[in-house]
């Protein structure tokens, strides 16, 4: 057997490269990511050895060879560069946690695809380790980074072939920003826009009906291989797959007030059928396929037409409730005047859709934790996915093992920061900005804003505030460089719910800052889009 003196040279050896093939495919990937990092092939000879020609330890590499290297393989530097077994050891209770519950869903999924594509039991098992025995895991990364290079505006248009340009009221969300003019593929309406809606004073109104969910008919036989396709690729990449429910979206009517009913999906009911959708997008787009009708076969089935999209009651319509969080700050000498601290994360290449892309935080499925009724609430969704993406709350994770408490979201289990923002009225504001239904995987999203106009809080809370899994990098933007926002939200690496949102906040924030804000102009554009 092979010995590896770091994980990072067992990681280039797994791709099957040369030290010479990875150091040119690194320089690809840092220019097509715009990472200033460079490897050399004498750097990494040194990089996999883990220690120095002399036997000392490496220390402390720069930070952009650093961030470089976490990009590629979504893995801390600290990992990479230590020895595979000690790497393992460090980590045996909680990959050992994470195994038995990932060996727990992947039954699930299992007996789900079984009965949904009409096999005997044991079939999609047989299947699935077939195609797992096929794949190269070097080649699916290869993939992903691919896929994460396609433009926003890209799949927007390709998406625009397919459906058209709107329906009635109903088009794909635009903007004007100085010059640019920007086309997202979230299908809205004037009225699901300039929401403006507190969540925490009666404005939010989303009820829960256990109504049961009907099965969709048999999977055919391409359903059938893409949901194995799918099993097989995320355990070879380590994408979470879990059997937690997901509120599934009846009705809803975006006005004075936010209304509707959601009841409940299996999760894998959404991952093996809807969530399949960007994957067979983004690749017909990368491979230069001409996007039409009868050219993607899943979405020709599961979300043919603006009408089906629309008609969320018949299908499965999943969903999310993100926000752009702005955080008050004092002047500084280095920075300047007072402001707000604008969170941008890049999505890490563990999470399920839109990898490797650029969103807002916190960005969550809209989810129950316990109390099936309470946490149909946007505002609970969006409390939950601060404390797990922002403060730290591994308990709450709903991908991770081990079993919840009855009230997790109960004061006194809360972060302090949490705790903190909770403690007096007024310390946090949450409003919803926007809705939309994103024709990427007909996913329901509800676009908000949080804001935090204490400045001690960052003084207190500033330096805890640490990403989790779900995030590659975050990046900080102060709300008076309007020039750098600018540029920012041309960039064609933003998912589209992602810069949804984060325009839908920008709106809002605008309207409501003061000195702190200095943003760029945004003009909502309407009427038929063409998405060019």
């Amino acid at each position: 057997m092979r010995t590896f003196r770091t994980v990072l040279e067992q990681k280039i050896w797994e791709r099957r490269l040369t030290l010479e093939e990875f150091a040119e495919y690194a320089e690809v990937f840092a220019r097509e990511h715009k990472e200033p990092g460079t490897l050399g092939v004498r750097h990494l000879q040194r990089l996999i050895a883990g220690r120095k020609p002399s036997g000392e330890p490496l220390g402390s590499i720069k930070p952009v060879t650093a961030r470089l290297l976490e990009r590629i393989f979504d893995t801390s530097v600290d990992e990479l560069l230590a020895e595979p077994r000690r790497a393992t050891a460090e980590r045996t209770v909680p990959v050992r946690a994470s195994r038995e519950r990932a060996e727990s869903d992947l039954a699930v999924a299992l007996d789900w695809l079984d009965e949904r594509a009409g096999w005997s039991p044991g079939t999609s098992r047989r299947k699935v380790n077939g195609r797992l025995a096929e794949l190269d895991e070097g080649k699916l990364l290869d993939r992903s980074v691919r896929r994460a290079s396609v433009s926003r505006t890209k799949l927007a248009r390709a998406l625009v072939d397919y459906y058209g340009g709107g329906i009635a009221e109903y088009a794909p969300y635009r903007i004007r920003c100085g010059e640019r003019e920007i086309a997202t593929s979230v299908l809205t309406r004037a009225d699901w826009l300039d929401l403006a809606q507190p969540l925490f004073s009666g404005g939010d109104r989303l009820a829960f009906t256990d109504r049961q969910f009907e099965a969709r008919p048999r999977l055919d036989e391409v359903g059938a291989a893409a949901a194995v396709s799918r099993l097989a690729e995320s355990a070879v990449l380590g994408v979470r797959i879990t059997n937690s429910p997901l509120y599934r979206l009846l009705d809803v009517n975006v006005g004075p007030a936010i209304e509707g009913t959601v009841g409940l999906v299996p999760f894998v009911e959404y991952a093996l059928t809807m969530d399949l959708l960007e994957g067979e997008l983004v690749d017909a787009v990368v491979g230069g396929a001409e996007v039409r009708r009868g050219s993607l076969p899943l979405r020709d089935k599961y979300l043919s037409d603006l009408a089906s999209a629309l008609d969320v009651s018949s299908r499965v319509c999943a969903g999310g409730v993100l926000a752009l969080c702005a955080i008050a700050r004092p002047s500084d000498p280095f920075r300047g005047g007072r402001d707000y601290a604008l969170l941008v994360p890049e999505r890490s290449g563990h999470v399920l859709n839109a990898a490797r892309r650029l969103a807002v935080i916190p960005k969550g499925f809209h989810e129950p934790l316990t109390d099936l009724r309470a946490d149909a609430q946007l505002a609970a969704t969006l409390r939950r996915e601060m404390e797990e993406e922002l403060f730290g709350r591994e308990d709450i994770d709903s991908t991770a093992a081990g079993d919840q408490a009855a009230v997790p979201m109960h004061l006194s289990r809360m972060s302090e920061p949490m705790r903190w923002l909770m403690d007096k009225s007024g310390r946090l504001r949450v409003e919803c900005t926007g809705f939309g239904l994103n024709l990427i995987s007909g996913n329901y999203e509800f676009a908000s804003l949080i804001v935090i106009d204490d400045e001690e809080f960052w003084a207190r809370y500033g330096g805890e505030i640490e990403a989790n899994w779900e995030t590659a990098g975050l990046r900080l933007y102060s709300s008076l460089d309007g020039e750098l926002i600018s540029d920012l939200v041309s960039q064609e690496n933003w998912s589209n719910e992602g810069l949804f949102a984060f325009l839908q906040g920008l709106w809002r924030l605008s309207a409501i800052g003061d000195e702190r804000v200095n943003l760029p102009r945004i003009d909502v554009m309407f009427g038929t889009a063409n998405g060019r």
